[in-house]
């Protein structure tokens, strides 16, 4: 089967790890990255949770990906946690925007299967392990600098980059901001109909006043009395 070009960290920790159809490695930890040039050399995997080894392995050791399982070949380098938490990863580390505040955390990102190379970052706003939360695109060439768990962007919200994938509140918050617009849309909408309405009335009833004014102006004008009286001039 053909690996897929692109691909997302988290998908690639979900899926469990099988040397073959007996020999199981457990589910996928964390990355081993470099993060000096954006690029992703494998991940670890944790044979159980009792174990205290965990299983490392590089990206070009994947054989095929079916279903839950990535298949891969050759055997594994043997760490420990404690050793692996020393390794540079951006996984979680915070992103500061310009203004030097925090506005976000990395959660993921997207890889180039063959080379590694990093294309770009997942922003959560906050705890990236809360599931259904909403993922901003973060480029690499919006990078300035990085430290330890620092990463530091030339952007200063998160409404500067793209929305990848919006939580539930989000969609509802927004869905609800479109209905609210959609009301005041209708209301200005109805109180312009409504104000056009009373000036035509207004226009109408000023038409009428006027027509009756000229009509009996005209009657007036036109009656034999009027005309007997203007010329008697005993009246």
């Amino acid at each position: 089967m053909k690996l897929p070009k692109d691909f997302l960290l988290s998908d690639l920790l979900n899926l469990n790890v099988k040397g073959n159809a007996i020999h199981n490695f457990g589910s996928g930890e964390n990355v081993w990255m470099h993060p000096p040039v954006h690029r992703i050399l494998g991940w670890y995997s944790r044979p159980s949770n009792f174990d205290l080894k965990r299983n490392v392995w590089r990206l070009n050791q994947i054989n095929q990906i079916i279903d839950n399982e990535v298949y891969v070949k050759g055997e594994p380098a043997i760490s420990d946690l404690a050793t692996l938490n020393r390794f540079p990863n951006l996984i979680e580390a915070n992103l500061i925007n310009s203004e030097g505040t925090k506005i976000g955390v990395i959660a993921d990102f997207l890889f180039d299967m063959k080379t590694g190379n990093i294309k770009f970052y997942l922003i959560s706003r906050s705890n990236p392990r809360i599931p259904g939360s909403s993922r901003w695109k973060l480029n690499i060439k919006d990078i300035i600098d990085q430290q330890p768990g620092l990463v530091f962007g030339s952007c200063s919200s998160l409404e500067d980059l793209s929305l990848i994938k919006s939580s539930i509140k989000y969609q509802f918050l927004k869905k609800g901001k479109k209905i609210i617009d959609r009301f005041d849309d209708m209301k200005s909408n109805a109180t312009n109909r409504l104000e056009d309405w009373l000036e035509e009335d207004e226009d109408i009833n000023q038409n009428s006043e006027y027509k009756q004014k000229t009509f009996y102006n005209e009657e007036e004008e036109d009656s034999p009395l009027r005309s007997k009286r203007e010329d008697d001039p005993w009246i």
